[in-house]
């Protein structure tokens, strides 16, 4: 399956002065496609820093999303982080260009600025437009002020107004034939009052056995609200290939059995043997 990525860029969030909403969000629009985040990514306004990351994504086949930073104030780095990942150099973008002197004209309409692109601050929005050499850009419908994409690398504004229609839109038209593509399913049970390295060897045995199947563990200290999950439990459960489902997840409820612990066993999360 196509892996999926997702870099966050911006002090803010790193020192908390935001909480991030990407994250949740991207996971969300992800799902609903039957498609999965696989890897994450947080980093401040360090040029550097951002340089390093895009220099290791782009030298794979993930799609890349990363949301924040292609702004034209000081601490706005992605577009020319991206561009020195490359080994390439920044330039205007003319259909960019056209969008934020139309951006101009707007705001000059409503009193705000000058539509006189020559004037100080309209020649630093202009920057907004400086994407790496060859960049596609990504319309933004909240203010037109585009992102920008290379290969399967896409940059979108921090906003989450802007960011998460505009990732939706890139999912839609680029990369609508991987939607549902991959057949998962899911199964668990609650295992009661038990060491999870003593759950250890069952999920090695499952893995060993189903090659298609991952085996997980969800621990909990027992803080829950009603009878079953106030004692300390562990998730423990089987997912991947539908066709080996049932025999990955007998062989750890035999396992499990064989141990003496107590468990019951849980439903199928929703949806788990659809396309997804």
């Amino acid at each position: 399956m196509q892996r999926i990525g997702l870099i966050i860029v911006g002090d803010e969030i790193l020192s908390g002065k935001r909480a991030d909403k990407h994250l949740s969000r991207v996971i969300e629009i992800l799902s609903a496609r039957g498609l999965r985040l696989q890897w994450a990514h947080y980093v401040g306004d360090d040029r550097a820093a951002i340089t390093e990351v895009l220099r290791r994504t782009f030298a794979t086949d993930d799609i890349v999303f990363c949301c924040g930073g292609i702004g034209a104030t000081p601490d706005d780095h992605t577009r020319q982080a991206a561009a020195a990942a490359l080994g390439i150099e920044v330039e205007l973008h003319p259909q960019a260009a056209a969008l934020i002197t139309q951006r101009c004209v707007e705001m000059a309409a409503e009193g705000r600025g000058s539509a006189d692109m020559s004037t100080p601050e309209n020649q630093q929005r202009l920057k907004m437009g400086e994407f790496p050499s060859g960049a596609r850009i990504i319309a933004n419908p909240f203010n037109r002020i585009p992102g920008f994409a290379v290969a399967r690398h896409h940059f979108l504004p921090g906003f989450p107004a802007m960011a998460w229609p505009m990732i939706e839109a890139v999912l839609d038209a680029e990369y609508a034939p991987l939607f549902h593509s991959a057949r998962s399913g899911e199964l668990s049970m609650v295992v009661f009052d038990t060491a999870e390295s003593l759950l250890v060897p069952v999920m090695e045995e499952v893995e060993a056995r189903f090659a298609g199947i991952k085996a997980f563990s969800l621990p909990s200290l027992g803080d829950g609200q009603d009878g079953r999950t106030r004692r300390r439990h562990i998730e423990l459960g089987v997912k991947g290939d539908p066709a080996m489902i049932d025999a990955a997840f007998e062989v750890m409820r035999n396992g499990v059995e064989a141990l003496g612990a107590p468990f019951e066993l849980t439903q199928k999360k929703p949806g788990s043997e659809n396309r997804a």
